[in-house]
């Protein structure tokens, strides 16, 4: 669990150097030229200890130099802005793959409900589909705040939301499927 963390972490850092600085000094620009150079560095740098990079580091540094480059020509943040919602969109895109929830469960839940984690990982899909849209709307307006709020709050406050929901939803359907064949 703490090496999917590091990897997210690692994938979205720009993101997140992006609404620190921005945060900091209510710069777009400065806080888009931060994120760019930070993201060529940690290119650089994973290069340096000899890592292997993923596609979802190479796909997000052409995404912080297209989108931050159009930002810095233009002076219009809407392009940056819309950064998380392309890396929302991938990840749905992904989800979409029937299955791919079973490797992160425990056996339990794997074994008892099968059917119960494919409808999740389709809603989980679902789930990052309509944040990615809400992440355009809200780059769409221009506004920073709002934008922020949205990406540090809203984002995040709803996949930790929807997993609660799946936790709880799934330990009720694995003891139900248990009491129901202790029965039988």
């Amino acid at each position: 669990m703490k090496d999917v963390f590091r990897r997210l972490a690692s994938d979205f850092l720009s993101t997140i150097v992006f609404l620190v600085i921005y945060l900091a000094t209510d710069n777009v620009v400065l806080a888009t030229a931060v994120a760019i150079v930070g993201a060529i560095a940690q290119v650089i740098w994973a290069r340096v200890k000899g890592q292997a990079l993923g596609y979802m580091t190479w796909a997000s540094l052409a995404l912080v130099i297209v989108l931050g480059g159009a930002t810095l020509l233009t002076n219009d943040p809407r392009f940056v802005l819309a950064k998380p919602a392309i890396g929302h969109i991938a990840i749905g895109a992904i989800m979409l793959k029937r299955g791919w929830l079973l490797r992160y469960l425990p056996p339990i839940v794997t074994e008892t409900i099968p059917e119960y984690v494919t409808v999740a990982g389709y809603a989980w899909a679902a789930l990052m589909f309509v944040l990615a849209a809400g992440t355009v709307a809200v780059a769409w307006t221009g506004d920073m705040k709002l934008w922020a709020f949205y990406v540090s709050v809203v984002l995040v406050g709803a996949k930790v939301a929807a997993f609660a929901i799946q936790y709880v939803a799934f330990r009720f359907a694995v003891g139900s499927r248990l009491r129901a064949a202790a029965q039988a």
